[in-house]
């Protein structure tokens, strides 16, 4: 990552409230271009809300959200805007199970980008190639492993051309042997110089893949840092306790 990065992403004091809840609780955030950023904390600490408040999954109660020098706004010009340039793959793969794994990816290219079918399919294959699966091109996702259905969802956000990915948590629906496929996915895109905010459990891969990490608890940023400082020397009892937990 380069010094000289544009802010891609900046939260200003987000705050996301469900009825009496504050699920995300005054978060203020930078990502700069090339910046993979690893949010990490115990369940219900707000890192998914934060993630889907970015491309207005869920709307923000209060606070600023710019993306790419773009502010996000309840317009939705603005938010379909935001959305074409953020590529979001979830834990659950949302595959249309009718749809062979090219298909699957050429869809949304055809819709939002306006692709003729042959320049679709072209990037779907490209990207299928990226992932490590282009001979899973003509298959369904019912005749895929978990760990493939995933990559073809992320093939499906690249074809996009996003200048963000975000990921929320997604191998936490995958058996431990198809963990390291997408994981080494993920990695490749990293070492390619994608801005990436990834929520997950994986240490091993914010250890290697990270610049940043952030420590979220009940709605707030506790701790951030580089991976190396943040795994040796924590500063705050509340990190300590949850790395002391998961980290055996």
């Amino acid at each position: 990552m380069s010094d000289d990065g544009h802010d891609m992403v900046v939260i200003k004091n987000l705050v996301k409230q469900f009825g009496q809840f504050r699920a995300v609780d005054g978060v203020n955030l930078t990502v700069k271009q090339g910046q993979v950023l690893v949010i990490i904390g115990p369940s219900g600490s707000g890192k998914s809300t934060v993630l889907r408040c970015i491309n207005h999954l869920e709307t923000p109660t209060s606070g600023e959200i710019w993306v790419d020098g773009r502010q996000l706004t309840h317009n939705s010009k603005d938010i379909n805007a935001v959305r074409a340039e953020v590529g979001i793959v979830f834990q659950q793969f949302n595959l249309f199970p009718h749809l062979t794994a090219l298909e699957n990816i050429m869809l949304a290219q055809r819709v939002v980008r306006q692709r003729s079918g042959a320049e679709a399919k072209r990037v779907a294959l490209q990207q299928l190639e990226r992932v490590g699966i282009p001979e899973k091109a003509r298959s369904y996702p019912g005749q895929l492993s978990g760990g493939q259905q995933q990559r073809v969802a992320i093939a499906r956000s690249l074809a996009m051309n996003p200048k963000i990915m975000l990921f929320d948590e997604p191998t936490s629906a995958l058996d431990p042997e198809m963990i390291k496929e997408v994981l080494d996915v993920m990695q490749d895109l990293a070492r390619d110089g994608m801005t990436m905010l990834c929520v997950t459990h994986e240490m091993g891969f914010a250890r290697n893949a990270a610049n940043e990490i952030i420590f979220m608890d009940r709605g707030q940023i506790v701790e951030q840092g580089a991976p190396k400082d943040f795994y040796a020397n924590p500063r705050e009892e509340r990190t300590r306790l949850f790395l002391g937990q998961i980290l055996h």
